[in-house]
């Protein structure tokens, strides 16, 4: 698995670990039933504490895409469909929220923007 943590980053490791497992799974890099190296495992590959993967798999076991088995290990959870939408509106509304935010540092209007995005979205207003 390949997770990269960077220690300049203003997130904390936990944040980066898990971040990036769900990325993993919203774009099906990860499929249901995979299984997830054991927290030690990962901790040691990525030089960290073993506490900071445990934190970074129960976050992703509270969001629903893990599933822990006792003696067994963590795997990605069935997908749920809904929880899947959700994290994709919320990467696209902090798309949107740096795009609107470089508008207004710009002088852009925001009919201008709306205009703009109809054309990247494909649709003439």
């Amino acid at each position: 698995m390949d997770i990269i943590i960077s220690n300049s980053s203003g997130k904390p490791i936990y944040e980066q670990i898990t971040s990036q497992i769900k990325n993993m799974i919203i774009t099906g890099q990860l499929h249901p039933g995979d299984g997830l190296p054991s927290m030690r495992l990962l901790a040691k590959e990525l030089r960290i504490s073993v506490i900071t993967t445990k934190r970074a798999y129960e976050d992703l076991e509270r969001d629903g895409f893990i599933e822990t088995v006792a003696g067994k290990g963590s795997f990605v959870a069935a997908k749920n469909m809904e929880l899947i939408r959700e994290e994709h509106l919320r990467l696209v509304e902090s798309y949107l929220q740096q795009a609107v935010q470089a508008a207004k540092t710009c002088g852009v209007s925001r009919e201008e923007l709306c205009q703009i995005l109809d054309l990247l979205y494909g649709e003439e207003p």
